[in-house]
């Protein structure tokens, strides 16, 4: 077996007094889809958030790729992470919000190059053509010169897949990206999503309530309550026949709403 491209080790998140998340262990295998599920305030998108440095944890280690993310060894010893450090072990992940995020300002092809070009140094030409491509992909390139204003919910969705895709990470985090869309516009966006799964061997974590789509997509399916992973599994044993009676619960509600 590969080594993990992510390892979480005993990783804690508390606000004050409040635990989020509870000494949690997870590894992810580079290519894998592993779909996260669960309640609301039960961790899932504040795990996403420590992977992509928005939060800093309360404890434990996460290591991507191998690297540490939050310590280095400097002299032999471990201190510390600096900051360069941390941006350059962060450089292989990406993520796409809920609320997308977009520049109001920006089209949505400047939208998408904006970060090859002052992060990677890529040329305008380069990150032209990259964006046109990326656009396109994601059913979008006749929407080029638009701005955020112009596009539907699913639209702007889109291009803010495109724009994290644009950094070329080998990890990518999805944090309930459909879930501030119409109901007729969520599937434009899981048909993005679905594409990049089959067609890409990059990783992919999704926060989501689409359970469908759960099934769908994903290698493994982690049920997180109260900042711990209570099971998981192949998507068929979890959602067929799963043995925690919390996650018996959890899909009951979820299913019959």
């Amino acid at each position: 077996m590969s080594e993990p491209i992510i390892r979480v080790r005993a990783l804690e998140k508390r606000y004050g007094d409040l635990p989020v998340l509870r000494k949690l262990d997870l590894d992810i295998a580079p290519g894998e889809k592993a779909a996260i599920i669960g309640p609301s305030g039960s961790g899932k998108s504040t795990l996403l958030r420590l992977l992509m440095t928005l939060e800093k944890p309360s404890g434990g280690t996460i290591e991507i790729c191998g690297d540490k993310l939050w310590q280095e060894t400097r002299n032999g010893k471990e201190v510390p992470a600096s900051t360069k450090h941390v941006r350059k072990v962060r450089m292989n992940v990406g993520m796409v919000f809920q609320h997308f995020n977009l520049f109001p300002h920006m089209t949505a092809l400047q939208n998408v190059t904006l970060a090859p070009t002052q992060v990677l140094g890529l040329d305008k030409a380069a990150t032209t053509a990259l964006g046109m491509e990326l656009l396109e992909k994601v059913g979008l390139g006749d929407k080029v010169d638009a701005r955020p204003a112009q596009l539907s919910g699913g639209q702007k969705q889109r291009v803010a897949i495109a724009r994290a895709m644009a950094m070329h990470p080998k990890i990518m985090l999805f944090d309930e990206v459909t879930s501030a869309l119409d109901p007729e516009l969520v599937g434009e966006v899981l048909s993005v999503l679905r594409d990049l799964a089959h067609e890409r061997d990059m990783t992919m974590l999704l926060v989501t309530h689409e359970m469908r789509f759960a099934r769908e997509i994903a290698d493994r399916v982690l049920f997180f309550d109260e900042g711990v992973i209570l099971e998981e599994g192949p998507p068929d044993t979890i959602f067929t026949a799963p043995a925690n009676e919390r996650t018996q619960q959890f899909l009951r509600s979820v299913l019959e709403s």
